[in-house]
């Protein structure tokens, strides 16, 4: 069984920018296509939302709406290959809980999207609070995904950097700040899970480590305070869950070793590129896993989330 955690389709509205010229690739027929074609068992869509960075978040409501009945609806039609995620914006207000509430429980959506970050704003801040508590209450899994550009991009506009380098930095950062912000001291079974294999965060956990550790010694870094973890950063990555969307068997080994491979998920992120399909499958076998815990990343965890 092979469960894809990381597919896009985009809602109507998106599809038909010009920036796509007529070709959007987050549509369900390809979706369906490279399902098909690659022997996958359950695709999981998700719309990344990178247009909702034009709208206020009282805007936004209704664009979500729109997007959590249009991916359900799409779900409906497609029972035996798909299931969907709603979209959210943290700290978005009363009005978007009330949204993530009914797409949950009356829509079926089994988890929601966020972006790493969204109009300068984290999702450590502190107005996404009452999102991460109704997350954990609903017991959904919070699929962390980057937006089109995050900080930084007036120095990656060129050669595809937004995409290859920017976006993965951003969701990194959101990362370790609610990492060190204390996201699970405040909601300990809060089940994240980080697209894109965190963002190469597993490599830079050691420093994140010493930083904790090292307490005065390291006055001249800046200031660790208020201190709101009670453990190493690297103690709190283990209770992440991350998707394992990167192309780079070096890479996801390192992730395996430092999260554990039950905490990895297959995802492709096809579409958006319809040829990443077959290269994110290669890899997991590039990694000469045991066959129980292959098992687990191709579809034994995912199910767990998803509550399949």
């Amino acid at each position: 069984m092979i469960i894809d955690f990381h597919t896009h389709v985009h809602p109507p509205r998106e599809q038909a920018r010009p920036i796509w010229q007529g070709k959007c690739p987050a549509t369900i027929e390809n979706v369906l296509r490279v399902h098909e074609e690659h022997g996958l068992s359950i695709s999981v869509i998700s719309s990344a939302g990178h247009y909702l960075k034009a709208f206020s978040r009282e805007e936004a409501v209704a664009e979500l709406r729109d997007s959590n009945d249009y991916l359900a609806s799409l779900r409906d039609r497609h029972k035996d290959r798909v299931l969907a995620l709603a979209t959210s914006i943290p700290g978005g207000g009363e009005k978007h809980l009330r949204e993530l509430e009914r797409a949950v429980k009356q829509l079926d959506l089994r988890g929601v999207l966020i972006s790493s970050s969204h109009r300068g704003a984290y999702p450590d801040d502190d107005d996404a609070l009452p999102f991460f508590q109704l997350c954990e209450s609903l017991d959904i899994p919070v699929f962390i995904h980057p937006p089109s550009v995050g900080f930084g991009e007036e120095r990656m506009n060129v050669y595809r950097l937004a995409s290859s380098v920017g976006r993965p930095f951003d969701n990194c950062l959101a990362l370790s700040r609610l990492i060190v912000r204390g996201i699970y001291e405040k909601f300990p079974k809060l089940k994240i899970v980080a697209s894109h294999l965190g963002g190469g965060i597993c490599e830079i956990i050691g420093r994140m480590d010493y930083a904790y550790e090292i307490r005065d010694e390291g006055y001249f870094l800046g200031s660790y305070e208020p201190m709101l973890i009670t453990r190493k950063p690297s103690d709190y990555l283990k209770m992440m869950y991350m998707d394992t969307t990167s192309y780079h068997a070096p890479a996801i080994r390192c992730a395996a070793e430092t999260i554990g491979a039950d905490r990895l998920v297959f995802g492709s992120d096809c579409p958006m590129l319809l040829s990443l399909k077959p290269k994110a499958l290669a890899v997991i076998d590039e990694l000469n896993l045991p066959a129980e815990q292959k098992e687990r990343v191709l579809s034994g965890t995912a199910k767990m989330l998803l509550k399949i």
